[in-house]
């Protein structure tokens, strides 16, 4: 039955006093979620086969009531606070939407499938309605058909989460994220407009640049950016030897190009030109059309994207900034502090994966490397080498950290030499000399093949799963890939993992105690905050000791913390 007006006041009310033992479900009119500062919007709420529709004051009303006594279930929680008061809105700045969802009881039921299995290729409503509930919801469908959908898949996946041993996982990494994260968004992060508009400029007269040097190489005039064309000058016109070819002619990949960059300037002149155009049109002329009524960029996290556990963004996405290249840097130094004096202020976990590796494999060798006080790639590269540490050249190093990342993706003696530029013999012979050094890791990795392979999955320490269907795959390529994702899942899972943690303590003490400063961004390892000067030793002393002793492993986790006028110089 559906209520609407008194009878449909008089029930909710009647539901935050005597709350039912199962999920309360919740929609909005765009079926996806409802801010709680709107007047001009209709909620529907359902439990046990009644759906009440609100509206208005009547909407808010049973939002606040229900919020402190029920168990709250909807398709994406996140979007139920920001759906009509976007963050950077005038709406958002008068109230903290995430407040309110602290201390509730909730339950998104995109991020609960996401756990259960986070190689879906989608998560909203319509698809587990689908799935979980073998029906399709109508073509328009109201508030009240998305509410009752919600509520039936809030029990189905709760029991499933319990049935999977991932209820934790949901719980303490996820929905414990989600008012986090809000605030987050709420806040946003300072752009320097000036910055990127120089920077514009700047980079279309590199463009225009190398636009000309690769005409002036290629001896004739093409469309650079037309892949067809590209392949036809370099490989038929120009005679350089060709590798890949796909159905529409030659590839043009960066990896086919990067392999002829030391003998034919022209390929390398063509990464430029691509990286440059690339990261002009998606950061630095669309930051700017991004920034908010507030003068903020806020950008939106996403729980359900990377099959790894880990955050993603978007609008935009700044997790492909690159942070090793001088371009990369500047785009980086846009981001400043709104309010003059200010500083960025930036956490980074440090051999994050690594060291959850020692931790999980318990190689005596490898804790060692880490707890001995000298520098971990030179450890490694002394064992690797044979020599005495004070021995490493910057070259062993250099291959050492090549070797420690490799194992933990899980790769080839041809992945390595194609990194390093070596033969296949001789980086083979440097991964069973790794081994050799820690054969518990190799034991660790053998085993964790082994139990992906029985079960279907990999799992991280914290017993999040990771299917990969490409482990039973009869070509050999793919299931070579899916035994590389089950060796890295438990480094990689679990490393999201603790960064989820981290931040939601980091959280919970920058409210408790009482800071100014803000967190603003989260990208791979790092925690980005803006904090006035007063606060930086404080801040960076609180952060440091919540990252580092969020959770206790064999080795300490290590955790740099640097500051500065603007991203770039925090690092």
């Amino acid at each position: 039955r559906t209520l609407t007006g008194s009878p449909a006041r008089e029930w909710v009310r009647e539901l935050t006093e005597t709350p039912p033992a199962g999920w309360v479900g919740l929609a909005s009119a765009d079926g996806g979620g409802e801010c709680l500062f709107v007047d001009e919007r209709e909620i529907a709420v359902a439990s046990g086969g009644t759906v009440a529709s609100l509206r208005g004051a009547d909407a808010d009303a049973a939002w606040h009531g229900l919020l402190g006594s029920c168990k709250l279930a909807a398709a994406d929680m996140k979007a139920l606070v920001e759906a009509d008061c976007p963050p950077g809105s005038v709406a958002s700045r008068d109230h903290s939407a995430s407040d309110a969802l602290d201390d509730a009881r909730l339950f998104d039921c995109g991020i609960a499938a996401y756990v259960l299995a986070s190689n879906r290729s989608t998560y909203d409503l319509q698809t587990l309605a689908g799935e979980f509930l073998g029906r399709r919801l109508p073509e328009n469908a109201t508030p009240a058909d998305s509410a009752q959908a919600v509520a039936e898949l809030a029990s189905i996946l709760d029991a499933a989460l319990e049935r999977e041993a991932s209820a934790d996982v949901f719980r303490r990494c996820e929905m414990a994220l989600v008012p986090v994260l809000v605030r987050m968004e709420e806040v946003g992060v300072g752009v320097d407009r000036t910055v990127l508009r120089a920077l514009a400029e700047e980079t279309g007269a590199g463009i225009e640049a190398l636009r000309a040097e690769i005409l002036a190489l290629a001896m004739c005039d093409f469309n650079i950016d037309s892949p067809k064309q590209l392949g036809e000058v370099l490989f038929d016109k120009l005679g350089l030897p060709s590798g890949k070819r796909t159905k529409t002619g030659y590839s043009t990949d960066a990896s086919v190009l990067g392999g002829l960059v030391g003998a034919y300037p022209i390929a390398g002149k063509v990464l430029e030109y691509r990286e440059l155009t690339k990261l002009r049109s998606t950061y630095i002329e669309a930051l700017p059309r991004l920034v908010g009524e507030d003068g903020r960029l806020h950008t939106s996290f996403n729980q359900t994207v990377a099959a790894t556990g880990r955050l993603s963004s978007s609008n935009p996405n700044l997790q492909n900034i690159p942070v090793r290249t001088a371009l990369g840097l500047r785009i980086r130094a846009a981001f400043v502090p709104p309010v003059a004096g200010d500083l960025m202020v930036s956490a980074d976990y440090s051999q994050i994966e690594l060291r959850v590796l020692a931790h999980l494999s318990q190689d005596a060798g490898l804790i060692e490397a880490f707890t001995s006080g000298h520098d971990f790639h030179s450890v490694t590269g002394s064992r690797v080498f044979g020599v005495d540490p004070a021995d490493v050249t910057p070259e062993m190093r250099r291959r050492a950290k090549a070797v420690n990342f490799g194992i933990v993706y899980g790769q080839s003696a041809h992945g390595l030499g194609d990194t390093l530029k070596i033969g296949y013999g001789e980086a083979q012979e440097m991964i069973d000399r790794y081994f050799a050094a820690y054969p518990q890791v190799r034991s660790f990795l053998d085993r964790t093949v082994a139990e992906a392979h029985r079960e279907g999955y990999a799992v991280t320490m914290f017993g999040r799963r990771r299917p990969i269907p490409e482990l039973a795959s009869s070509n050999h390529n793919m299931r070579a890939f899916g035994e590389r994702t089950a060796m890295n899942h438990p480094m990689q899972g679990s490393a999201a993992d603790i960064m989820k943690l981290a931040m939601i303590e980091v959280d919970r003490r920058l409210r408790a105690d009482g800071f100014a400063s803000r967190m603003v961004l989260q990208v791979h390892d790092e925690l980005v905050f803006e904090a006035p000067p007063a606060e930086l030793e404080r801040l960076s002393a609180m952060v440091r000791e919540a990252m580092g002793h969020v959770v206790k492993l064999a080795v300490p986790l290590e955790v740099t913390v640097g500051s500065g006028p603007n991203w770039a110089s925090a690092k």
